[in-house]
């Protein structure tokens, strides 16, 4: 992706501050740095601002952006859109800011802090999907058709205690491919990201990110719970 973007790719003790601004350590000595795509978590990414036992982030970054000498692309805070509460309510984003109506429908979803939603999905537990709503990596998640029944019972009265914690989805059939296992060539499930590039023009970028549950019946695709990735071929533009 980096590659595609044009863009160096660095980790934390890459960069450094010095005279209120960043900048990039390379072969051929300092290269000052004025935009930061990061994706590293708000509280790992300043130790003096933040988390002081981060080694992750960029020591100074904090002040350097308060200055306005480096803008980050995802900045601090905009972490909230990842809030699944958030989700539900895109489309009328969409509507709002832009005018338009949404080429794509949403996943129909219940927020659990609502009583109405809430009795619904604890009716049909067995059947949906339940995430946290600041969850990620398929951590802090129901699968309600591969879960037992004291998983069930265990997940009821975390949601009770919790409610405005959860947001619930059906069970999406995810779609399968063959996969190379252990026990050798079988079907598993997968879903394909894109990536988009948005600027003067919105292009795609060839190809995406194509995860795979690798172990059988599994719908978490998620590399932090054993999920895979896949090569992605484009066939045809």
């Amino acid at each position: 992706l980096a590659r595609q973007m044009g863009v160096e790719l660095v980790e934390g003790p890459d960069l450094f501050v010095k005279n209120e601004h960043v900048w990039m350590r390379t072969t051929a000595g300092p290269q000052r740095v004025d935009v930061i795509y990061r994706r590293v978590d708000d509280a790992f990414l300043d130790p003096l601002a933040f988390r002081s036992d981060s080694l992750l982030g960029v020591p100074g970054l904090l002040s350097v952006y308060r200055k306005g000498n480096v803008v980050l692309s995802n900045a601090i805070g905009t972490g909230v859109a990842d809030d699944k509460s958030v989700y539900p309510f895109v489309p009328d984003m969409i509507r709002f800011y832009l005018g338009e109506e949404p080429l794509l429908e949403n996943v129909p979803t219940w927020q659990l802090r609502r009583e109405e939603d809430l009795a619904h999905v604890l009716a049909h537990l067995p059947e949906l999907v339940v995430k946290e709503v600041h969850g990620a990596g398929g951590y802090g998640m129901l699968v309600g058709p591969a879960a037992s029944a004291a998983e069930l019972e265990n997940f009821r009265a975390r949601i009770l205690a919790r409610p405005d914690n959860y947001i619930a989805q059906p069970t999406l059939c995810l779609s399968s491919c063959p996969t190379f296992v252990e026990a050798g060539i079988a079907p598993r499930h997968l879903d394909l990201r894109p990536f988009v590039l948005s600027g003067r023009q919105t292009r795609m970028v060839a190809g995406g990110l194509t995860r795979v549950a690798l172990a059988e019946g599994s719908l978490v695709v998620n590399s932090s719970q054993g999920g895979g990735t896949k090569d992605t071929w484009v066939l045809e533009e």
